[in-house]
This record gives C-alpha cells, sequence and structure tokens, in this order.
C-alpha cells in the first residue's frame, strides 16, 4: 500500500513572515455624511426651539420687573388674604409650578395676560429672599389684537380662579370702555364665549350692577348669585339706583355684611311717592328698554320717557355735542 504524504501546517498567522493587513480608513463620502447629518440635526433642533418660542410653548425666565401687572385690566378685583398667603407658602416651599402668561412689548418688557396672583407671590418672596426668587417663569404669548389678549385671560382665569359674577361683569364693562369692544353686552359674548347662555345672561344681570353702583360698592365680590339677580332686578325701578347710592354713601359700610344689608334693604324701602307716575304700576308691568339700531361704538336703550347711551364712542366729546344738539332742539 502507497504511504501518503504527510502535509506540513499551514504558517502561523503571527509568522513574521506573513504579510501585515492594515485596516481600511473611512472613506471621505462618510464623513461628509456624518457632518451634514449633525448640522441637519443642529438646525432642526433650533427651528424646534424658535417656534416652540414663537408659539408660546417655551418657558423662559423673565426679571420680575420687566413684567407690567398693568398691561390689561384685571378681572380679579382682590385677592383674598388666605388664599395669598397659601399660594406664596405653596410657592416659597416648592417653587413656580405654573408659568404665567405674557405678552412681548418690545425692548425687554413684557405685559401680563394671566397669572397676577402668581407675579405678586413672587414679588412678596423676593423681597424676603432676594434672588432667589428674583424671575418668574412665563410663557411668551403672540396675540393678534388686545381683544384676544382679554380672551386669554378671562379663560385662564376662568379655569383657575373662582371669579364672582361681578368680577365678570366688571371686566365685560372695562374691556368696552378701553375700546377693545364695541359695548359691553358683546364683549360679555366674546369674553365668555365657552360659557353657557344661562350663566351669560347672569353676567349680564350684574352688568347692571356695575353700571349703577360700580363707584359706591365696597365690596362688590360678596353680591352672591341670587342676591345679585334679585338687586339687578330692584335697579330696574326708576330712581333706585340713585336711592342705593344715597344710602350706600351715607352709611359708609365697612364690612360686606353691613353693605349687603343695605343693598337688600332699600329697594323694599321705596315709598309709592318715590315712584314716578308712569311706573306706579307693579314692576311686572313695565316695559323693559330696547335696543335701538346706533353707530357702531354706541349703543342705544330706549324705553317710555328714558334714554341710555353707552359704548366707547360716548366720550366728553359725544357728551358737550348732545348737549349742544339737546339745547337746540328743545329750544326750537
Amino acid at each position: 500500500m502507497a504511504r501518503r504524504k504527510r502535509l506540513s501546517p499551514a504558517a502561523a498567522l503571527t509568522d513574521a513572515s506573513a504579510p501585515e493587513v492594515k485596516s481600511a480608513a473611512h472613506p471621505p463620502i462618510a464623513s461628509l455624511v456624518a457632518d451634514a447629518a449633525g448640522r441637519d440635526a443642529l438646525m432642526e433642533a433650533a427651528d424646534e426651539h424658535r417656534t416652540a418660542r414663537e408659539t408660546g410653548r417655551l418657558v423662559i425666565d423673565l426679571a420680575l420687573d420687566a413684567v407690567e401687572p398693568g398691561f390689561l385690566v384685571r378681572d380679579r378685583i382682590a385677592a383674598e388674604d388666605e388664599d395669598m398667603a397659601t399660594l406664596t407658602a405653596s410657592i416659597e416651599d416648592r417653587g413656580q409650578q405654573t408659568p404665567i402668561e405674557v405678552q412681548a412689548l418690545g425692548d425687554g418688557r413684557y405685559g401680563l395676560i394671566s397669572g397676577w396672583r402668581r407675579l405678586e407671590a413672587l414679588k412678596v418672596l423676593g423681597a424676603k429672599h432676594g434672588e432667589r426668587f428674583g424671575t418668574v417663569k412665563a410663557f411668551v404669548r403672540t396675540v393678534e389684537n388686545e381683544a384676544d389678549a382679554y380672551v386669554a385671560m378671562v379663560e385662564e382665569n376662568e379655569i383657575r380662579a373662582n371669579l364672582s359674577y361681578y368680577e365678570r361683569a366688571r371686566i365685560a364693562h372695562e374691556a368696552a370702555e378701553k375700546g377693545v369692544f364695541p359695548t359691553a353686552e358683546i364683549a360679555v359674548r366674546e369674553l365668555f364665549r365657552h360659557a353657557s347662555r344661562a350663566k351669560r345672561s347672569k353676567i349680564l344681570s350684574f352688568l347692571t350692577i356695575h353700571r349703577s353702583l360700580g363707584d359706591v360698592l365696597r365690596f362688590p365680590t360678596a353680591i352672591g348669585e341670587r342676591a345679585g339677580l334679585a338687586l339687578a332686578k330692584a335697579l330696574g325701578e326708576d330712581g333706585a339706583a340713585a336711592q342705593l347710592t344715597a344710602r350706600l354713601t351715607e352709611r359708609d359700610c365697612e364690612t360686606a355684611e353691613a353693605e349687603m344689608a343695605t343693598l337688600s334693604a332699600v329697594p323694599a324701602q321705596r315709598r309709592p311717592e318715590e315712584r314716578s307716575e308712569d311706573r306706579a304700576a307693579p314692576p311686572s308691568a313695565a316695559k323693559p328698554l330696547v335696543e335701538r339700531a346706533a353707530p357702531q361704538g354706541v349703543r342705544l336703550l330706549a324705553g317710555k320717557r328714558r334714554v341710555e347711551l353707552s359704548g366707547a364712542a360716548v366720550t366728553e366729546d359725544f357728551v358737550e355735542d348732545l348737549q349742544k344738539w339737546l339745547a337746540k332742539r328743545l329750544k326750537a
């Protein structure tokens, strides 16, 4: 039998005689692609950051004195001491949890839209602790006009705050007085567009109270819903507003209870001889004022021997012109 030829084993790869294998370097195109991808990612992040800021989704820190709380007429008349103390203690313990909303005014200034209580609490803490509470977290909103700013403020507070009906009516009146809305009635409709029709009707009733007694009431937010509706109805009688104004001024009520007692008593105490001849019939028989067509900025309500004009266009010049026209007409 023939013997098989024994083969020699393969040389080890570590043999010095074996050729050196070098790793291939990354081709230039790979580096270019990686660099381009990195630049695209940075540009995308920058665009997202800019978009977030422009759309009010980015929280930024602002100096407390850079925010102007009087940018809008506030819907809240005053904050209860106990509620403010609780809020201040919470922010002092846990920091500001919810950003305020502001509108950029230019030159590093910002107008407050919502978050008045948080801003005031931070001012108290800033005076107490210094730099630790020297800034406020804020969303910078972009609103198209002042009306949108008022809507944003009201909607935020409708969710977070327990506003009274009087405060709701007051902000509608003030917004109309500033010319943001043509009339207070339209302001109620726009500011509380998501409220029920019944709720808007109640706000309109409190609007009557604010128009008639707003200058003399000291505790208007204490007027509850039922008491307010009854008061608004009583104010429909001739002379009721004047009598209530005189009685409130005379008594100068120092408590909410005393003021409410005055408001409840005066309409019931009116004597028959204090009523005008055409209102001697029961209140149910009286005809309410009816809105008539009028130029933009003027609301005209007319009834028997009574006319009411209101709105942004009813200025001092308007009243003076009206007086001249009345004098000329009555003389003729």
